[in-house]
């Protein structure tokens, strides 16, 4: 039953709880609840999912980085920087994957030095620069 409640609210997460209720067959009251216990236990956040490219962001990019040494504490501390909104530790070429959203090129310049390049352990970085997002869709489903 939480997987479908997942299901819907990837689809359109402002699905009214009567809504929900009716499409799964448990009570409002029942369907807020749940919502509510997966919201608590970090199993999904219901958020508002944006294009920053049109919000007056003038960079968004993908960064692969190669580290030495311990991976989850270089993604850790990636993760602290406040434009980093993905983090992934990952097999293949780069040991870590990281989304960032910048004002503009110098900005960009600025975390890639200051803050990214500075970490212990990270021994290279490559810049993947986002011209335009053709897709973004967040309704994988449950599988």
């Amino acid at each position: 039953m939480n997987k479908r409640l997942v299901e819907l609210l990837q689809r359109d997460g402002r699905t009214s709880y009567a809504a929900l209720a009716k499409l799964v067959g448990l009570s409002e009251a029942a369907v807020r609840q749940r919502v509510q216990r997966m919201l608590d236990t970090n199993v999904m956040q219901i958020v508002a999912v944006t294009d920053p490219l049109t919000l007056g962001f003038a960079r968004q990019v993908m960064i692969g980085i190669k580290v030495t040494g311990d991976l989850k504490a270089a993604a850790d501390t990636i993760a602290l920087i406040p434009e980093v909104d993905y983090v992934v530790i990952c097999a293949g070429g780069y040991d870590l994957l990281v989304e960032l959203v910048c004002a503009d090129d110098e900005h960009l310049l600025t975390l890639l030095n200051d803050a990214i390049r500075t970490v212990p352990g990270v021994t290279a970085t490559e810049t993947f620069v986002y011209l335009k997002l053709t897709k973004q869709t967040y309704a994988w489903g449950t599988r």
